[in-house]
């Protein structure tokens, strides 16, 4: 647990420029306390066997939003490393999937479509590893999101993107990356 919280820390100092320390960064960074409490709530989520465990997951994660500003259901995996920075308005939906090492800013949603109910349903997307969603980025359905990609800021996203591309637009439209594009150094 603390070597998680230690990478999350280190995550923050990475993906922000502004952060200033670990501890202030701790106390004030509202993506870190919705990534902290989504982690306890995921626990409970994914927890066979314990009564109300589900119920007390979904109440997690609400108050979390209330506080936070940021929505991420319980049933959405989350990799390590994952930082939202500016994180109003951020939206991860049940069935969602990110990978380790990915930068998010405020009002990215990872929003469902179609399917029927419940996780064996994939109605949200999957985000690969090292993966840059930009402000305002809507990315719909049961997608991917390949490896080492850039998502613009306001892009919507509803086809699958290729691993080192970069998609910008709406609705999206993905292109080879030509290096070091809105990644920072790992």
């Amino acid at each position: 647990m603390l070597r998680t919280v230690r990478e999350d820390l280190a995550a923050a100092r990475r993906g922000d420029p502004a952060a200033r320390g670990d501890l202030e960064n701790a106390i004030v960074y509202s993506g870190l306390h919705a990534v902290w409490s989504h982690r306890v709530a995921h626990r409970l989520w994914i927890a066979r066997g314990l009564p109300g465990s589900r119920t007390a997951a979904r109440v997690l994660a609400q108050l979390t939003r209330t506080l936070t500003g940021i929505e991420i259901h319980p049933g959405a995996r989350i990799g390590r490393r994952f930082f939202i920075d500016h994180g109003i308005g951020v939206v991860i939906g049940e069935t969602a999937v990110v990978g380790d090492d990915v930068l998010v800013f405020h009002g990215v949603t990872l929003g469902g479509r179609g399917g029927g109910p419940g996780p064996r349903s994939k109605r949200h997307p999957t985000v690969g590893d090292r993966v840059v969603l930009g402000a305002g980025s809507a990315l719909i359905g049961g997608i991917m999101v390949g490896d080492d990609s850039v998502v613009g800021a306001g892009t919507v996203v509803t086809k699958d993107v290729p691993a080192n591309s970069v998609v910008t637009g709406i609705a999206g439209t993905a292109r080879p990356r030509s290096g070091g594009e809105g990644v920072p150094e790992l």
